[in-house]
């Protein structure tokens, strides 16, 4: 066999985590994101939504801004547990975090497309047949810099970002890319 040959490319959708895979946390009125395994929940109904996904030949990875990290409220061991528990239930092909805060000006942070960017290349992902699932801002902008299309989940602290798709859960989401697939 040839050992040029060429993986031929691949759909994927990339899965914002808080949010969009576990519960938000709400501290002084701000929502931010768990900082230990015990404030890690999982959304509800998400399982059957993404092995939906997974059975119509996407690739899933979570992309994740994890900026507490940065700012030393978050422990790398409490974030791999969070990502081991994450691998344990879903059938997610990765997990990329970024650890950095807005001020370090990585290209990894969302929104900017560093963490799609680096997973395209590695697995052979077309990215403009792919999909960002989040609930901010960020999320809808690191897919727009991408080339993915963008859906955005609804939520009361996110009424202004505008995203190719708005829907309310998990299972809407994979209602439009499975509508949208072409077959």
């Amino acid at each position: 066999m040839n050992g040029n040959v060429r993986r031929e490319s691949q759909r994927a959708v990339f899965l914002d985590r808080d949010g969009v895979i576990n519960r938000v946390v709400v501290r002084d009125c701000q929502v931010g994101s768990p900082r230990s395994l015990a404030e890690f929940e999982f959304e509800s109904g998400i399982g059957k939504p993404i092995e939906r996904l997974r059975a119509a030949g996407y690739r899933l990875f979570v992309v994740t801004n994890q900026p507490d990290v940065a700012r030393g409220l978050l422990d790398a061991e409490a974030l791999a547990a969070m990502t081991d528990q994450i691998k344990a239930v879903l059938p997610i092909d990765g997990v990329k975090v970024c650890p950095h805060q807005d001020s370090d000006q990585c290209a990894c942070r969302k929104p900017r497309p560093g963490m799609l960017m680096e997973l395209a290349a590695r697995e052979g992902l077309e990215l403009r047949a792919s999909f960002l699932i989040g609930d901010s801002w960020k999320d809808a902008g690191a897919a727009r810099a991408a080339g993915c299309k963008s859906i955005i989940l609804d939520r009361p602290y996110n009424q202004e970002v505008r995203a190719d798709f708005r829907v309310s859960d998990l299972v809407g989401a994979a209602r439009v890319i499975l509508q949208e697939t072409p077959r």
